[in-house]
């Protein structure tokens, strides 16, 4: 009688075994498995035979897979400004689909079973955030496990890390603020002096006239700017107090009490008859600067393109002249004279004044024909010169030279009662 026997290379050309032989071998191999003396074991009676195949046929299909957990979160605290590398570790992580911080998804690099590899998204409010693992098999929450911080800097003192909603009404600026990794709102701890942080982007620069009206040529032509780094700017015009304290002496016109500003109020009012020339001994003096004028539009603007920076019933500007009023001191309501700084409504990024109540001096000469020739980028203004810019208009402007674009120019020896500053310092 013959008997046929098959070889152990024609047995595993059968596609049915090899899987169940993969199967036997993934199992066997398996963390629970290779604590016992024989892997191989499946049923746990001393023997590998038919009865551990048996036991792997019969829970032949897909095995079912507990859902994700979080144990530990490393590092739990970055930049609000995102990319901060972080570990999620665990159980059941390797199916991973996505991972969210404070709702937004974060960039996942590697997963495996107990721990995920991944990359945190810029955050747009800062803070405490929930970390939210989703598999197929379910999903894992961890509450405030991860903590966004702002960056202070070192010649600063924190007063708000995230900017106020109430203030920056712009969801898309506020973004832009986060995404610098930098506080919002803080103190230069030496003058006391507080900034807002205007961030990078692009907008266009030059003229926008009021409704129905025209622009001078010297606005002209209206060109992208881009400006490449985040610059803190003072919230309100140095005051009379700033200056007095750094500078020894006040040489201001408007320096007593007045029916409209009680003598309490008049170290609050914004210093005045200061020349370009007299306000860089001050900037020296306190390691501050002047804005480009490029900045000191950007940073007017804040996200608009009127005549007139945002105002409370107007989050998009307006170019009605009736409505300047709502953000400025000038020659229809000041009374002839500075008030107090901060008195107006602010802009979207928290600064008050940029229309009216005195001049600001920029750092930049004066070109009529600079617009058409500026770089687009980080423009510094012309080398030389002979006159420099002031922006914003004063208590005895018009409004419609206290719009966003307008240029007022004088030579840089020249003071008188409507001319002062607002300081700018880098991160």
């Amino acid at each position: 009688m013959h008997r046929h026997f098959r070889s152990p290379r024609s047995l595993m050309r059968s596609p049915a075994l090899r899987a169940v032989l993969s199967l036997a071998f993934a199992v066997a191999f398996a963390p629970t498995a290779l604590a016992q003396s024989c892997p191989g074991d499946i049923n746990d009676d001393t023997l590998v035979d038919s009865g551990d195949l048996a036991t792997i046929l019969s829970n032949w299909g897909t095995c079912p897979v507990a859902a994700p957990t979080i144990a530990q979160i490393s590092p739990n605290t970055g930049s609000a400004a995102g990319g901060t590398v972080f570990y999620i570790g665990g159980e059941n992580l390797n199916r991973v689909t996505s991972v969210t911080v404070g709702g937004v998804a974060a960039t996942i690099i590697a997963a495996h079973p107990t721990v995920i590899v991944a990359s945190t998204p810029v955050s747009t409010v800062g803070g405490a955030a929930t970390v939210v693992v989703t598999t197929p098999d379910g999903t894992a929450s961890a509450g405030d496990a991860f903590s966004y911080t702002f960056a202070t800097p070192s010649w600063a003192t924190l007063i708000e890390a995230a900017p106020d909603p109430a203030v920056v009404t712009s969801a898309s600026m506020r973004a832009a603020i986060t995404a610098t990794g930098l506080a919002w709102r803080v103190r230069d701890t030496a003058t006391q002096i507080e900034l807002v942080l205007v961030p990078p982007g692009t907008f266009n620069m030059g003229c926008s006239p009021l409704n129905g009206g025209a622009c001078p040529g010297d606005e002209l032509p209206v060109h992208a700017v881009t400006l490449t780094n985040a610059f803190y700017m003072g919230r309100y015009e140095v005051t009379q107090a700033q200056w007095t304290a750094r500078m020894g002496s006040n040489p201001s016109q408007f320096k007593t009490a007045s029916p409209e500003v009680p003598a309490a109020q008049v170290p609050n009012r914004p210093v005045e008859k200061v020349s370009w020339t007299m306000v860089q001994g001050f900037l020296s003096a306190t390691g501050m600067r002047l804005p480009t004028e490029a900045e000191w539009e950007r940073a007017y603007r804040a996200g608009t393109t009127t005549a007139f920076h945002s105002m409370p019933g107007f989050p998009n500007g307006t170019s009605d002249a009736s409505r300047a009023g709502n953000i400025a001191w000038f020659t229809s309501n000041s009374a002839s004279q500075t008030r107090p700084v901060g008195g107006k409504a602010a802009n979207a990024l928290g600064l008050h004044d940029m229309s009216g109540n005195v001049w600001e001096w920029v750092s930049d000469w004066y070109s009529s024909t600079y617009y058409a020739s500026s770089p687009p980028t980080n423009p510094p203004g012309p080398a030389t010169g002979t006159n420099r810019i002031a922006r914003g208009g004063g208590w005895n402007a018009s409004a419609s030279i206290s719009r966003s674009s307008f240029r007022s120019i004088w030579p840089p020896s020249f003071s008188d009662d409507s001319k002062g500053l607002r300081v700018v310092r880098n991160p």
